[in-house]
């Protein structure tokens, strides 16, 4: 009995607590089209698409100390709103600024990305992952730079 009245004062507690605030993304916008017999055409024509104009930028020759940055446009080329939901760098000296509304189909988008030489000497490859309702989930950009001592 006791247990019962425990997992009933803790269900009215997370569900009191679960309010929805309006700025949250519906569920609607999570369309993945894997399923264990594999890609099912009918959801994946649905999904939002990002097709960037390049995922590869070099810098060619930089100077030892420099902060460069560079934007990697992109447009919702698919069927439904697109929604980046996190941008994850390989290394501390790269960082991002990815889009944080929905992006509707046909929209054009940026995320800046900022590489930070101080720290690197010779060429350099630093990937930048982006993780979005899409499919796939991953799409990897990546900045070159050959960081030469002042």
């Amino acid at each position: 009995m006791q247990k019962i009245s425990i997992f009933i004062i803790s269900l009215f507690l997370v569900v009191g607590c679960g309010k929805k605030k309006s700025t949250e993304i519906g569920v609607e916008n999570i369309n993945n089209p894997a399923t264990a017999e594999g890609i099912d055409p009918a959801r994946a024509e649905k999904m939002p698409v990002i097709t960037f104009e390049k995922i590869v930028h070099d810098f060619g020759y930089v100077t030892k100390g420099e902060r460069l940055s560079y934007n990697f446009k992109f447009k919702n080329t698919g069927n439904s709103d697109l929604i980046i939901s996190y941008v994850e760098s390989s290394c501390g000296c790269t960082t991002s600024s990815p889009p944080k509304a929905p992006i509707k189909p046909g929209d054009s988008g940026e995320i800046k990305v900022t590489f930070d030489s101080k720290t690197k000497s010779g060429i350099t490859e630093n990937q930048v992952m982006i993780v979005a309702n899409t499919y796939p989930v991953k799409t990897v950009l990546t900045l070159i730079a050959d960081v030469k001592n002042p």
